[in-house]
């Protein structure tokens, strides 16, 4: 039976049990799960050399425990559905059954083409159920399965192939996204240009463009697939063998491959999906992350999956064909919990309430935020508009290395506060630290957020580079886990995050974070989004610049700079006032909604040549817009 907790005197108990006997609730937990071998030893080893290993000695297969488990009682519900992107085609349904024996067909047609146990396999896909069928078939057969999003670029594609030593991708044609055509194949191929590691593609025919097939490498999955036997045993798996490979982009140098495990990967998500999003049985769970980032990772396809869950997929983008899509889907399907990030929910409500007023929202039981901090406006539009005052927020935090959500409130069962992602989830030991590296022990403090003791789902290294991953999670705070991220706990112990370290503001000895000024500003009634940045200044330390973006065309910059000013300096107090305002169409964004702050950071410092990685921008564009504006009106560094 499932770990679940269901109230918050049991979350209190449960969570100092977990720090009382971390390795007896980790064992309950996992008890849960289907293993071909049971653990010898829970946890062991450290954060010193980064060597932590959990349920050592077992042995399993994740898709065993995310499909074959859940056949005799529920291989006839729904396990996927899948929306696409034009809202006339046909959309397409799984059950548990039918979905395992396509990732049985798939597991067999990978071995066919000699990949085995070991083998990472690159998968570039657009968001369509063969993107789920083709995780969890290298899950299966022991492949590590090295997704890349479909909007990257063909460079960012070759640099991932290459660092992984992919032997096989997947592709496509190509997609639609909205109304733009997405060459994926043509990209794969100026990609596989640089690549030497990569023997076959197998191609998706997704929407019949014309592609070149390169013969004795290219074939069509639709071909192999049709003669491909529906019977692939599981291969047995170590708990600690590797599941997956996720890059991550660094603020300088190659994308980071984070390298995730089999066994506390399979924990964690599948315990964490659970008690998060207190899901329940039948219900429809839709996570609107595409695949390629850890969100889709951990909660589209395993989270989800190893509970039986019923998951909703969408190809396509919130605006197309209008901005009412999203809600039109949920009740279409009759979507119980939505999760999403807050990019996402300040668009929709830049576009406008009226696209609302065809939509029922009635199934809404749970909202989730993910990917940022989620600033207050927009967490009361969310929480007012779409769940009508009556949908518990979860507020997640957490990242590609932890694996999972390791700090929110649990639906319904612990309390939600706008803009805060509330208690540490049991086993989760937050520790705020001050800039001399010591922990804070105030109950409200600021400062910048580590975790004190390894858990399940925590990523085990940099691929081929583990040197690199202890030298930028472990040197700066001997002995834990530093986040890179800053934080405020009140006085109840709910923890905020205020943003990167890297984006902490210290004006006049006072530090400020990012997420507190850009929700400040976002309040003003002509700004739905806002990126803070500083200049050095020889008086403050540092000065403070924002941009801000409006859902109409400024007329009267002056006017909206001086009221934002203004705004701040009520809101925070004068120390915090932007020294200077600039009113832009946009963002430097990542493709899961970060802003790129650094980005912003090198063009007011005047070094538009030297950007760092660029390669997940969502909206390249946007940065020639705002070098064009700097240069007609220059920074004030006075």
């Amino acid at each position: 039976m499932a770990l679940r907790i269901t109230s918050l005197q049991e979350y209190h108990r449960l969570y100092e049990q977990s720090l009382r006997d971390p390795d007896a609730f980790w064992a309950e937990v996992a008890s849960d799960f289907h293993w071909q071998q049971p653990w010898t030893k829970v946890s062991e080893g450290g954060f010193a050399r980064a060597d932590f290993r959990w349920f050592s000695g077992a042995r399993l297969n994740i898709s065993e425990n995310c499909l074959d488990r859940h056949l005799k009682s529920f291989g006839s519900r729904t396990a996927l559905i899948w929306e696409p992107n034009d809202p006339n085609e046909i959309n397409r349904t799984f059950t548990y059954r039918q979905l395992y024996e396509e990732v049985c067909r798939c597991g067999s047609m990978l071995r066919q083409m000699g990949i085995g146990k070991g083998d990472t396999v690159c998968i570039y896909l657009p968001m369509i159920p063969e993107l789920v069928i083709s995780v969890l078939a290298c899950a299966r057969i022991g492949a590590v399965h090295s997704v890349v999003f479909g909007g990257f670029s063909s460079q960012s594609l070759a640099d991932r192939i290459r660092d992984s030593q992919s032997k096989l991708l997947i592709t496509a044609d190509g997609y639609f996204r909205g109304n733009k055509p997405v060459y994926l194949k043509q990209m794969a191929d100026e990609a596989l240009e640089q690549c030497t590691s990569v023997k076959h593609v197998l191609v998706v025919n997704r929407s019949n463009f014309p592609i070149a097939i390169h013969a004795g490498r290219d074939s069509y999955w639709d071909q192999h697939m049709a003669k491909s036997s529906p019977v692939c045993e599981a291969e047995s798996m170590d708990a600690e063998d590797p599941l997956f490979i996720l890059y991550t982009s660094g603020s300088t140098g190659k994308p980071k491959g984070l390298l995730h495990t089999t066994a506390g990967y399979m924990v964690y998500t599948g315990f964490t999906f659970l008690n998060v999003f207190q899901y329940r049985e039948n219900e429809v769970f839709w996570c609107t992350a595409d695949v390629g980032w850890i969100t889709g990772h951990s909660y589209v396809v395993y989270g989800p999956l190893l509970n039986a869950a019923t998951v909703l997929i969408f190809e396509g983008v919130p605006q197309y064909p209008t901005w009412s899509r999203w809600w039109e889907i949920i009740d279409k399907y009759q979507v119980n919990i939505l999760y999403t990030a807050p990019t996402a929910i300040r668009s929709f409500e830049a576009h406008g309430d009226h696209h609302l007023q065809q939509a029922s929202l009635r199934t809404l039981r749970v909202l989730g935020s993910v990917g940022e901090p989620i600033n207050e406006e927009a967490w009361h539009w969310y929480y007012e508009k779409i769940g009508k005052g009556n949908c518990p927020i979860v507020d997640t935090w957490w990242q590609t290395e932890t694996g999972g959500i390791a700090l929110s409130a649990l639906a319904g069962v612990t309390p939600h506060k706008p803009a805060h992602v509330g208690w540490p989830l049991p086993g989760i030991v937050p520790v705020v630290m001050d800039e001399n590296g010591n922990a804070v022990t105030d109950t409200q403090t600021e400062g910048s957020l580590c975790l004190a003791r390894s858990w399940p789902g925590q990523a085990r290294s940099i691929y081929g580079d583990h040197e690199r991953f202890i030298q930028t999670y472990f040197s700066r705070f001997p002995g834990f886990y530093f986040t890179g991220d800053g934080c405020r706990r009140d006085a109840q112990g709910y923890y905020r995050i205020t943003g990167r370290i890297d984006d902490v503001i210290k004006v006049s000895g006072h530090r400020l974070g990012t997420a507190e000024l850009e929700n400040a500003i976002n309040q003003h009634p002509d700004v739905v989004e806002s990126a803070v940045v500083t200049l050095p200044h020889p008086i403050t330390g540092e000065s403070i610049v924002a941009f801000v973006v409006s859902p109409d065309e400024v007329t009267d910059r002056n006017k909206l700079e001086k009221e934002v000013m203004d705004l701040v300096a009520r809101t925070i107090g004068p120390i915090a006032r932007p020294r200077q305002v600039f009113a832009v169409s946009g963002l430097p964004k990542t493709r899961s909604g970060k802003i790129m702050r650094r980005i912003l950071r090198r063009l007011i410092q005047g070094e538009r040549q030297d950007l760092g990685d660029s390669s997940t921008l969502l909206n390249p564009e946007i940065v020639d817009e705002i070098a064009k504006l700097l240069e007609h009106q220059p920074v004030r560094t006075d």
